[in-house]
């Protein structure tokens, strides 16, 4: 199964506006996979938000999530 991941500020910078990325379950995979392909990722904060909701523990993917990495942001 392949996911469409979408990318945002310095994080787009490092791996472009969209990647794929092929046979992840779940949201630990995809980021084990992300820092293999593009270890800058690995030292570089962000969320992840699934189907628009931020997660912040493992969460089951499947083709049609809608997955997207967010750098950190600030009000004002």
């Amino acid at each position: 199964m392949s996911v469409k991941i979408i990318l945002f500020g310095r994080l787009a910078d490092i791996a472009g506006d969209s990647v794929s990325v092929d046979n992840v379950a779940d949201t630990d995979s995809l980021v084990d996979s992300l820092n293999k392909r593009y270890p800058q990722l690995a030292t570089t904060k962000y969320v992840i938000a699934v189907d628009k909701q931020v997660v912040t523990k493992n969460t089951v993917l499947n083709k049609k999530s809608m997955v997207a990495l967010l750098p950190p942001f600030s009000g004002g």
